[in-house]
């Protein structure tokens, strides 16, 4: 019995996953409308853990999350879904951590950092340490980088260094060259 709930959890945050980690990565990559958010989303890791008690999935080793076209990649995956008896009006996960290496990519962008945290519930995603984001030739590099996915509004912010100076954002913008 123990084991089928547990089963029953990971299927819903497997489902759950879906349909939160794609917004995020939609929102890196202006898909024109093209990305299926309703596709299936595949993880893999070394290792899972399921900690029914603290509503937690944890993906360790190598995790690749797809969907489509998409993916994320981290060292590490924490789902946190809902507990299905606590809250059946609102099945699902709150909130992903995705820790060291963190990279999400499309067919057009790409971004990078240290740590990423994606809630659910506000529809925010803050992706720090040492942020890369790269769009063909362009890079934009920051400290830490908030996505709010209601407003579609996004911000790159830069960090204090270790003397006390503040480390700016840089970006490097390449024009597209028109063929004569």
């Amino acid at each position: 019995m123990m084991i089928r709930r547990a089963m029953a959890m990971l299927l819903a945050v497997l489902l759950g996953a879906a349909a939160t980690v794609t917004p995020a990565l939609a929102q890196l990559d202006q898909l024109d409308g093209d990305h299926d958010s309703d596709a299936p989303i595949e993880i893999t890791a070394d290792t899972l853990e399921v900690r029914q008690s603290e509503n937690l999935a944890i993906f360790r080793g190598d995790v690749d999350a797809i969907q489509g076209d998409m993916l994320l990649r981290a060292d590490t995956l924490i789902v946190h879904y809902r507990d299905n008896e606590a809250a059946p009006d609102q099945p699902g996960i709150s909130r992903i951590d995705a820790e060291g290496n963190v990279f999400v990519s499309s067919p057009n962008e790409t971004a990078q950092g240290a740590r990423g945290i994606y809630d659910v519930d506000n529809k925010k995603i803050w992706l720090t340490g040492q942020v890369v984001l790269t769009q063909g030739e362009n890079i934009i590099q920051g400290e830490q980088l908030e996505l709010d996915l209601v407003t579609g509004k996004s911000k790159v912010l830069s960090a204090e260094s270790g003397d006390g100076k503040r480390e700016r954002v840089r970006g490097l913008f390449v024009p597209k060259k028109e063929n004569n």
